[in-house]
């Protein structure tokens, strides 16, 4: 990649956010409103504020959705069938690396993190690696599918495959952010059509075969929402003010300006209501998001009401920070 160059991004949005129940029959996982807005516009937030204005998404449950919120300036990928982690960024790798020449930026449409994307593109370009992984050092790193790394930055393990040998521990026990640099030489790797699997069939291969994989520790903010109790975790992380995002997508803020919550409502530090939205007279609220275009009454908590129903969900543990 020339000096002046910025690499390419793609979020990836096609999932079926299965773990969501039926949220997810409402809105792709991509589209979930936290403080009011959507998760991909926090995506694209963080791309576009390191610098990085050319982004693809790639589509497949509720696309449309997707495509109506973001609108023209992105490269959409549709999927008829899900290609998986690895077949969507293969059907459009000849764009994402300009045919071959650039690495690329991959970010997961249902996270929100602080990760500083340019200083890891400049890890990235300084390192010669085939990959740039962002790592998370957890105690629960095998629930996640552990990935192992050394001192030096180099991945020596990737779910129990790798370099060092079995029963020898390894310096650093991570988890995957879903935030990583590809370069061409690993895409190359992937089938060219049909769906694949980018850790399986593309990381695991370059790792065996010698190639430098690298491996950033991060600890700052990162949430994933692939849960109805995760994403409630993931509104209240920003609405109480403990998390200070970078690059933010708009204010953050518990009431959308368009939504009315009448005399006599009573609504708890830990609430958010959409846009549109109306919260009657006497409702009680607490620990509740309100999506867009609802009208709510009655007492909740822990829970999340859509159009079509109320979700309710058990309070999940401390976030990820």
């Amino acid at each position: 990649m020339s000096a002046t160059a910025r690499p390419r991004g793609m979020i990836l949005a096609a999932g079926f956010g299965t773990r969501l129940g039926t949220l997810s029959d409402e809105r792709p996982k991509p589209m979930l409103p936290v403080c009011d807005i959507p998760l991909i516009r926090y995506a694209v937030a963080q791309l576009r504020g390191h610098g990085i204005d050319e982004i693809a998404v790639n589509l497949h449950h509720r696309g449309d959705l997707i495509r109506a919120e973001l609108g023209d300036g992105f490269h959409y990928s549709e999927e008829s069938e899900i290609l998986g982690t690895g077949g969507g960024l293969a059907k459009i790798a000849d764009w994402l690396t300009r045919g071959g020449r650039d690495p690329f930026v991959v970010v997961n449409g249902k996270i929100i993190s602080n990760i500083d994307i340019g200083s890891v593109v400049a890890r990235h370009q300084a390192s010669g690696a085939v990959a740039t992984m962002v790592l998370r050092e957890v105690p629960d790193a095998e629930k996640w599918g552990a990935i192992h790394v050394g001192d030096d930055g180099r991945v020596t393990r990737i779910v129990g495959q790798g370099l060092v040998a079995p029963g020898q521990p390894a310096t650093h026990a991570c988890m995957f952010t879903g935030v990583h640099v590809l370069s061409p030489r690993l895409i190359a790797r992937l089938p060219a059509t049909g769906e694949s699997d980018s850790i399986r069939q593309a990381y695991i291969p370059a790792l065996l075969d010698g190639e430098r994989i690298e491996g950033v520790r991060y600890d700052g903010y990162w949430h994933e929402h692939s849960t109805p109790e995760r994403y409630l975790s993931g509104n209240w992380n920003l609405l109480s003010g403990a998390v200070t995002l970078a690059h933010p997508p708009g204010p953050i803020r518990a009431v959308a300006p368009s939504a009315t919550v009448e005399a006599g409502a009573t609504l708890g530090p830990e609430v958010v209501v959409g846009a549109r939205s109306v919260v009657r007279k006497g409702a009680r609220l607490d620990r509740v998001v309100v999506w867009p275009d609802c009208t709510v009454d009655g007492t909740l908590s822990d829970a999340i009401v859509t159009p079509k129903g109320i979700v309710t969900a058990v309070p999940a543990g401390p976030a990820r920070r």
